[in-house]
């Protein structure tokens, strides 16, 4: 394979990184952004209590689903073309979910968004790692990006709460169109084409992770809600089981797989899509449980919650663009895979510690915590995710990073939500009559909370576990051989 040609996208590197970190967090934001509007959406679409859920769920099953179809995407018909398809996708699902009228139409919509996102997340961190070569370039863009992704959720909160506390609702949806845009028109001047590899698409392998991947997401978003001894929970479950069983049978016999497993075979690539699925267990629990915590308990408002969290992805930016690039170059990536974990772990810690008593101070230093923890550990797993991929296999590697991301969160909210309903129940049982006042309420859903949290100590000790265990490189460094490009194309000519 011949050397790429002199980067276009390099000469306009700070507005290429712009272009994929603005995408990026665009997707992920949107894992959260619809959470604090829920009661909007419920009265304004007349939404029945069983369907609403279905306005994160439908967004969580498409994007999960598909995340590794549209990783192996642009690996085969080119990275820049499937991201501007994910992006236009994902932009245009979200003008029509602004303007619904209907539960049909938004949780359509929703679905759309995921897809578009399932495919544009995994090609932007392969963009970016083809993109940038050059050690200082790559260590810089490798964590605005990861920063991008860590605190998307929290952002998601915040800019939630804002918009359906004086605008509306729909705003959380218009918002992507307009920024969808300006991506569209900027990506084909600033970012390369990549070459496609000319292999054929795996579509028995596509269709069978695709809807294992997607079964497996609502059986995990089932047993949350409905518990893990449920038919419908047993019956998904099985059923995602055997279609992934069946997606690794079709592999092996592959001649051009959709996921060549030869891709775990390094243990430290491995070792990140670990950390990551535990991490993101803990980091989705934060989020689901900390946000309700303020307003069911404290009585906050929606924008108070968001700009209560909102020292989090601060922190997260600050760890990952100022202290963790600047010092992976000299000290490398496993003291922040170490510390990472550990400082997650003393979140959860003291996330275990709040009570209906608890002022803002003690909730301020968790979340803290927890923005150290995350900041230190995503720009080294997104770096080794890619570390020694070869060129044409760098869209899968991303995709089972979000992957993991996905899964680790959909996991960790079905396990903590069954730990955080089992305890309330007790809770409930034990004070009585006293849980039907506002008090008692209260005391019930802090039981629960801490019983979850208590749970979300372990899967962060697993992440600390995995990465003492697994990584062993430190330094990581760009491909020798770069994929090849074409050069991008005149701008009057896009």
């Amino acid at each position: 394979m011949t050397e790429a040609p002199p980067s276009h996208a390099t000469r306009n590197g700070g507005i290429a990184l712009a272009v994929i970190c603005v995408a990026q967090l665009m997707v992920i934001l949107d894992a959260t952004v619809v959470n604090v509007a829920l009661p909007s959406i419920h009265r304004d679409l007349n939404f029945s209590p069983d369907n609403l859920t279905w306005v994160v769920t439908a967004y969580s099953l498409a994007f999960g689903g598909l995340l590794l179809f549209g990783g192996r995407t642009g690996d085969l018909f080119g990275r820049r073309r499937m991201f501007m398809i994910g992006i236009a996708l994902f932009a245009s699902a979200s003008l029509v979910g602004g303007f619904a009228n209907s539960e049909a139409m938004l949780i359509a919509a929703r679905a759309a968004q995921g897809a578009g996102g399932a495919i544009a997340a995994p090609t932007a961190l392969a963009l970016l790692a083809t993109t940038f070569t050059e050690p200082t370039a790559r260590a810089r863009a490798f964590s605005v990006f990861a920063a991008m992704g860590a605190s998307g959720g929290a952002l998601g909160l915040l800019l939630g709460g804002v918009l359906t506390d004086y605008a509306s609702w729909r705003w959380a949806l218009f918002i992507n169109a307009p920024i969808g845009a300006i991506v569209l028109f900027l990506a084909p001047r600033v970012l390369n084409e990549s070459q496609g590899s000319g292999t054929k698409l795996d579509l028995p392998g596509a269709i069978s992770v695709t809807a294992g991947m997607s079964t497996l997401v609502y059986g995990l978003t089932k047993a949350a809600s409905d518990g893990w001894g449920s038919t419908t929970t047993l019956l998904t479950l099985g059923i995602a089981a055997a279609l992934l069983v069946a997606f690794i049978v079709i592999e092996q016999g592959s001649s051009h797989a959709l996921m060549p497993f030869r891709i775990f075979a390094n243990r430290n690539r491995t070792g990140a899509y670990l950390i990551m699925l535990f991490l993101a267990a803990a980091m989705f629990a934060t989020f689901y449980f900390l946000a309700q915590y303020q307003q069911n308990v404290h009585g906050w408002s929606p924008f108070h919650t968001g700009v209560g969290f909102l020292p989090m992805p601060a922190t997260i930016m600050f760890m990952s663009i100022v202290v963790v690039r600047r010092l992976i170059p000299t000290i490398g990536i496993r003291p922040f895979l170490t510390a990472g974990p550990l400082f997650a772990i003393a979140a959860m810690v003291s996330f275990t510690h709040l009570d209906a008593s608890s002022s803002y101070w003690p909730f301020l230093g968790s979340i803290l915590l927890l923005g150290v923890g995350m900041g230190c550990s995503f720009v080294p797993l997104t770096m080794t995710a890619v570390n020694g991929v070869e060129p044409h296999e760098t869209g899968l590697a991303s995709a089972l990073l979000n992957t993991g991301q996905q899964v680790g969160g959909a996991i960790g909210l079905a396990v903590f939500g069954t730990v955080f309903a089992h305890a309330t129940a007790n809770r409930a049982g034990e004070i009585g009559q006293r849980a039907g006042t506002a008090a008692g309420r209260a005391d019930v859903f802090v039981a629960g909370q801490q019983h979850a949290f208590t749970a979300a100590i372990i899967v962060a000790v697993l992440a600390l576990i995995a990465s003492l265990a697994l990584i062993r490189v430190n330094k990581v460094a760009p491909p020798a051989t770069a994929p090849a490009t074409t050069p991008a194309a005149p701008a009057l000519a896009d």
